[in-house]
């Protein structure tokens, strides 16, 4: 015997689970089908059909039925989602077109090799190598960085900027082994 989307949707709204279970089994395939042509990647095709039932259990108690199917209403929700997400795509390139390009910031290994990098690292301050380690090589951001040292973000910040003038300066300045550039030797 089989049971009508609408019959297994009134047990939906009343709160079985089991039913909801039913209508997603029963539709999950052609829903994706319908996303997998609408939607530029397979991954965003299984977005859209998390996203339409997420939306039909939102607005479990305002589903319209055709011939007793909810297919209609979950192809119209995942089309209707397949478009916002598109929208909401463009939104964020225009957004993004319009941010400021970053300035390119000052890349040591662009005038030495690593071993140079490196040699001039362990010149410096143990408060410049952790920020520089930090923020840089391990690519944390400020606020992280700050947070981990206990710093305001704009400390860290500044940190990290005196540090890169001074990483900058030492690979520039190449000293003998074992000698900060203030002559002072390394403890």
């Amino acid at each position: 015997m089989s049971v009508s989307d609408e019959a297994d949707w009134a047990r939906v709204v009343a709160g079985e689970g089991d039913a909801f279970g039913r209508i997603f089994d029963r539709h999950r395939d052609r829903v994706r089908r319908h996303a997998l042509g609408l939607a530029p990647s397979r991954s965003e095709a299984e977005d859209v059909v998390s996203l339409t039932f997420l939306e039909a259990w939102r607005k479990r108690e305002k589903i319209r039925f055709v011939d007793q199917s909810i297919l209609p209403w979950l192809l119209k929700t995942a089309t209707y989602t397949c478009l916002n997400m598109a929208r909401s795509e463009r939104r964020h390139r225009v957004a993004l077109s319009k941010l400021p390009a970053a300035d390119p910031s000052w890349d040591p290994s662009e005038i030495a090799d690593d071993g140079a990098v490196f040699a001039a690292m362990r010149r410096l301050t143990a408060h410049h190598q952790e920020i520089i380690t930090l923020c840089v090589l391990e690519e944390l951001s400020a606020e992280d960085v700050a947070s981990l040292l206990g710093l305001r973000a704009s400390s860290a910040r500044s940190r990290l900027s005196r540090a890169r003038a001074r990483l900058r300066e030492e690979m520039l300045e190449p000293r003998p082994r074992g000698v900060r550039s203030e002559g002072v030797p390394n403890a």
